[in-house]
């Protein structure tokens, strides 16, 4: 641990970015996950709001989209409570401790609305009615709201906190340990590479594609277009 590093490194500042404070700590993949979750939440309560209930294939499309982001957002979130809370707790001063308290609280406070639109996404693929799809729009605008509240609480004040008390060191062994530890399929990266990438500014995907490698820039290239047609079918009515 280190209070004294004065070396600041460039963090993003992406659309509905609450903050990003300044510190020793590159955390701006910590940025590009939560303008992910932002994005989708918000696309997925409009969606459910314009939608007919009876068109399937785009409800098909939208619990297909669902699962890509509650994987996502479910293992962002475990790594966070498992790995990043813990240890930021073991350093903060007691007067700091009810913001680290309060992350993982919040944590808890989202994960059923998330379950009652998992609920919700495969209820309207399997019997698709008006009843299902309004209580369902209901249920996603909560869990944008919730999220995003969330997200400014910890961009504000979490994230103030580990620039405050961690290393470069430390934030790669919290990432390596909680956040890099799952195996992640073929499949799956078809998946997420494009989501990552989706709606980004045009310079920050640049940014972070040139830093990935042609690996992995090549994977994007090649799941771009299927993952725009999914896409496409998800938000024909937006």
């Amino acid at each position: 641990m280190s209070t004294t590093q004065t070396t600041h490194v460039r963090q993003y500042l992406l659309p509905r970015q609450a903050a990003a404070p300044e510190g020793p700590v590159d955390v701006r993949m910590m940025y590009v996950m939560h303008h992910a979750f932002r994005r989708d939440l918000a696309m997925f309560a409009a969606a459910a709001a314009a939608t007919g209930a009876h068109d399937r294939d785009a409800w098909a499309a939208l619990g297909q989209r669902w699962q890509v982001f509650s994987t996502v957002l479910h293992h962002h979130h475990t790594g966070e409570d498992t790995g990043l809370w813990p240890r930021l707790l073991e350093l903060a001063a007691p007067d700091e401790r009810a913001t680290l308290i309060a992350m993982e609280a919040e944590h808890e406070g989202i994960d059923p609305l998330l379950t009652a639109c998992e609920q919700g996404f495969s209820d309207m693929v399997a019997s698709p009615d008006e009843t299902t799809r309004a209580g369902l729009a209901a249920t996603l605008v909560e869990a944008r709201d919730h999220l995003a509240q969330h997200l400014e609480h910890e961009e504000n004040d979490a994230m103030a906190l580990v620039q405050k008390y961690l290393t470069t060191e430390d934030w790669h062994d919290i990432e390596e340990k909680n956040f890099k530890n799952r195996r992640t399929s073929l499949s799956e990266l078809f998946s997420v590479v494009p989501w990552i990438a989706l709606e980004l500014p045009d310079d920050v995907r640049e940014d972070l594609l040139a830093e990935a490698g042609l690996p992995m820039r090549l994977l994007w290239r090649v799941s771009r277009g299927r993952f725009a047609r999914l896409e496409a079918r998800a938000t024909r009515y937006l």
